[in-house]
């Protein structure tokens, strides 16, 4: 019987009509949804996303020092010129990451960058995943596809979540969501 109260507070979790479902599996391990939520450009909304980690954390410090495989799932609500999306990861990972780990990360950033950059464009409804797996680095899968070789460096994954969840993140309301909190009430006129 206790091992069956987890799952029955397990629920799927819907935002702008996207749907999160409550456990995912990343290394072979089962992880669970922690938060998701929107990410608004002015009163745009661009993206929502999803953090997966294997227990609940409610800071930005317990997700990065979170054991175990992780996943951030990301679906596009607009279309974006990936080249863009890709630059604009790159300098949330600056902003928001210690140097020594942003330098340690820069090979992984590039290669991302790259990976957006063959893209081109995102358009609506299209997704992409980073999973990272402790040993095996880090994976970007664009539509479920690995986009690419596993980014090795072990920072490159947390310096991206800082993108969200760091110190000055790409959207206040959109971080407390994926730290699994009810976020403040947003303001039509918030940037």
């Amino acid at each position: 019987m206790l091992l069956a109260a987890p799952a029955a507070h397990a629920q799927n979790f819907e935002t702008a009509g996207v749907k999160y479902p409550a456990a995912a599996q990343v290394g072979g391990s089962t992880l669970q949804l922690n938060g998701a939520g929107i990410r608004y450009k002015a009163i745009f909304k661009v993206y929502t996303a999803g953090l997966y980690l294997a227990a609940k954390a409610e800071t930005t410090e317990a997700v990065i020092a979170a054991a175990g495989p992780k996943r951030m799932h990301i679906v596009m609500l607009r279309e974006i010129d990936a080249n863009e999306l890709g630059k604009l990861f790159t300098r949330g990972m600056q902003d928001n990451s210690p140097r020594e780990e942003f330098v340690k990360s820069i090979p992984g950033t590039i290669r991302m960058g790259e990976i957006f950059a063959a893209k081109k464009k995102l358009v609506a409804g299209e997704h992409f995943s980073v999973e990272y797996v402790p040993g095996a680095g880090t994976t970007v899968l664009v539509n479920g596809k690995p986009a690419a070789d596993p980014i090795r460096e072990p920072e490159f994954f947390n310096g991206l979540l800082r993108i969200w969840l760091g110190k000055s993140p790409a959207d206040n309301a959109l971080k407390e969501s994926l730290l699994g909190r009810p976020p403040a009430t947003r303001q039509p006129h918030e940037n």
